[in-house]
């Protein structure tokens, strides 16, 4: 199956496709360095570096699947939450590639910020506009006239064989996946209701407290990494009562624990040492204070920012047993980013950073595609059964 991708970035959301078995048809990215990331690692991709705003989607009419992460900045919590006031909104241009291309599918995600009760109203115009994309939007009206225009819409009896898109909305922790780093994510998933194929989130497959089972009761962490128990810890007495319920308990949590910094980042050599590792090298210069004090090694990360004025501090930096920190190198981030040990990221450590700091979990977004792929796998197959009975 085909997809095509807006908004790339350094490739993570293009590489979790990839690895679901999508073949991509055509990349859309405006950033030099990301596109220069892109084509080196992947030189048989079709890379556009372009603005969307230009682009007749209508030339990749039929592709099964759109995708992409439209520009975080006007919901993040860390920018000015401008919202659709913001001129870096680009849902429209998302919705627009919908409607031209007609695609079976679409994944499109964004910061859990856009959840946020301010942007209610908003939220729901561009779940109503994604499951009616041919809806006619006035550009002379604001968008919360707009809305209720969609509502109307959407309450009345409509001409089922309009373009229709069965919408789903879900927020998720990426370390509830395997990734290892607290990163929130929300994903706006539709599927064309003529396929007559339902979808959900996939179910999590790891948790938090089977971590704290295997560091606190069993152990079994500690005796992985052939370290002494890190007892009476800082980390160890916030989570005192969890740790003494779960101990209580007869059968630990039936899912894998989260995967932590420790447990990505043991297999790579210091990097202030002589290594050949791509974009693994020591920055200087981080520094610890309230509020910036970096990941803890025993953890998921915290998660990655891209910082519009240099390399944000607390969020990428690692804090070790001595309490300590320093910069996690571009090749960390990569790993914390679940990117392959491979795939080399182009331009200067501050963009390097920036772009794994915008980059969507290469895992988490398997997963996602994945299960999109099955559903489109049994619509063909449906579509398949009832032109034979024809």
């Amino acid at each position: 199956m085909r997809s095509v991708e807006l908004f790339s970035g350094a490739g993570g959301l293009a590489l979790g496709l990839e690895e679901a078995g999508f073949k991509n048809e055509g990349l859309f990215e405006m950033n030099k360095n990301a596109c220069a990331t892109l084509r080196h690692n992947r030189p048989s991709w079709n890379v556009f570096e372009t603005d969307v705003r230009g682009v007749d989607f209508k030339d990749f009419a039929g592709v099964e699947l759109v995708a992409g992460g439209p520009p975080c900045q006007p919901f993040s919590m860390g920018g000015k939450a401008k919202g659709s006031n913001d001129s870096r909104d680009m849902f429209p241009q998302a919705i627009r590639a919908v409607r031209e291309i007609r695609p079976k599918a679409f994944i499109f995600e964004n910061v859990r910020g856009l959840l946020r009760g301010a942007f209610s109203n908003y939220v729901e115009y561009l779940r109503l506009q994604m499951t009616y994309p041919n809806f006619p939007v006035s550009d002379n009206l604001e968008w919360c006239m707009n809305l209720r225009r969609l509502q109307r819409h959407h309450s009345s009896r409509r001409d089922l064989s309009d373009l229709e898109y069965n919408v789903s909305i879900q927020c998720v922790n990426a370390a509830d996946y395997g990734v290892p780093q607290k990163r929130h994510r929300v994903f706006f998933v539709g599927l064309r209701k003529d396929l007559n194929v339902g979808w959900s989130f996939p179910e999590t497959t790891h948790s938090f407290e089977k971590l704290l089972f295997d560091q606190f009761v069993g152990f079994g962490y500690w005796g992985k990494h052939k370290i002494t128990p890190l007892m009476n810890t800082e980390y160890h007495l916030r989570h005192s009562t969890k740790i003494r319920s779960l101990g209580e308990q007869l059968l630990p949590c039936e899912k894998e624990a989260w995967s932590t910094v420790r447990d990505v980042l043991r297999k790579i050599p210091d990097p202030s040492s002589k290594n050949t590792l791509l974009n693994h090298r020591f920055q200087s210069g981080a520094k610890s204070y309230p509020g910036h004090t970096g990941s803890l090694l025993d953890e998921p990360a915290k998660a990655l920012k891209a910082g519009d004025h240099g390399v944000p501090g607390g969020e990428n930096m690692l804090r070790n047993d001595c309490g300590k920190v320093r910069y996690f190198t571009v090749r960390e981030a990569a790993i914390l980013q679940t990117f392959p040990m491979d795939f080399e990221f182009i331009g200067s450590w501050t963009e390097s950073m920036r772009q794994l700091g915008n980059a969507v979990p290469v895992q988490l977004a398997k997963i996602v595609a994945h299960s999109v792929s099955i559903k489109l796998s049994q619509g063909n197959e449906r579509e398949r059964v009832l032109q034979s009975a024809r």
